[in-house]
């Protein structure tokens, strides 16, 4: 399943999540934002059960804000989740 997510709070515009039919990423990507650590966090979450990423980067801040690039995947990730 392919879904697209337009973050919030973030410099990242967009988030595409590839997701394998048993829970597992196949691949993500970012556009905008800090092109070293999306792709850090792309590369870190591919082949990783959902729950584990979710698990792991939801809350995770950047500098005074609430949210990161890292929550917002994992907002991204519940939301196509709700969807299927």
């Amino acid at each position: 399943m392919n879904y697209a997510y337009t973050p919030r709070g973030v410099c990242s515009r967009k988030i595409e999540i590839d997701l394998a039919d048993d829970g597992v990423i196949r691949s993500v990507r970012f556009t905008g934002g800090c092109s070293g650590n999306a792709a850090g966090i792309s590369k870190l979450v591919a082949g990783m059960p959902v729950e584990q990423v979710v698990s792991t980067l939801k809350g995770n801040t950047c500098g005074p804000r609430r949210t990161s690039c890292a929550d917002q995947l994992t907002r991204a990730i519940e939301a196509a989740r709700a969807e299927i």
